[in-house]
């Protein structure tokens, strides 16, 4: 996989989040727009915002509770993708479209499983694979997430969970700070039983 000329992690996680979604898409036949009058969403400023599935709305992604949300966020949609052995479940908000047509990520949180997700440092090897950083210079800070042991970025942070589970939050940090990040981090964790 080759550096992205940019230079940007977002680029090629969010080329597979796509290129993936559209033949997901593209194979059930669902490439249909609607007006947001005829689905009675009103849109505002500009921005069209789709109803929240059940799962949204109950605030659970793959067994992950979400308690926590910056305030200002826009839509939900979610993902499942996997990428050298590793299932991600995601949900990704954005806002949009602005004024010429694009749309901005303002969060995104996922969960990541696979046998190779043994502890935090292969997390990290993995994510520095994923995310085409070099590991050696990729500036990460220690911090606890909750009860987990976990990296943070500038824009970013994830988490060891336990043996092949993981999860990852990042967040437009022009417009949140980090502790949003953290604080919605900490939010997003396996749900308890009992």
């Amino acid at each position: 996989m080759s550096r992205s000329s940019l230079g940007s992690r977002v680029v090629p996680s969010t080329r597979r989040i796509v290129i993936g979604s559209a033949v997901v898409l593209a194979s059930f036949g669902v490439w249909t727009t609607s007006p947001a009058a005829a689905s009675g969403i009103e849109p505002r400023s500009g921005y069209a915002v789709a109803p929240p599935s059940t799962e949204q709305r109950a605030c659970t992604l793959d067994g992950f509770v979400i308690e926590h949300l910056p305030a200002g966020i826009g839509a939900p949609t979610d993902f499942e993708y996997e990428w050298e052995d590793v299932s991600f479940h995601s949900r990704v908000w954005e806002t949009g479209p602005d004024p010429e047509g694009a749309y901005k990520v303002d969060l995104t949180v996922k969960t990541m499983r696979g046998e190779k997700l043994s502890d935090l440092e292969e997390l990290k090897a993995f994510l520095a694979e994923y995310e085409e950083k070099d590991p050696e210079t990729w500036d990460l800070r220690p911090v606890k997430v909750g009860e987990y042991d976990g990296l943070v970025a500038d824009d970013e942070v994830f988490y060891f969970v336990s043996p092949g589970v993981a999860a990852e939050v990042s967040l437009d940090r022009e417009r949140f700070s980090e502790q949003d990040l953290l604080d919605t981090a900490t939010g997003f964790h396996p749900e308890t039983t009992g």
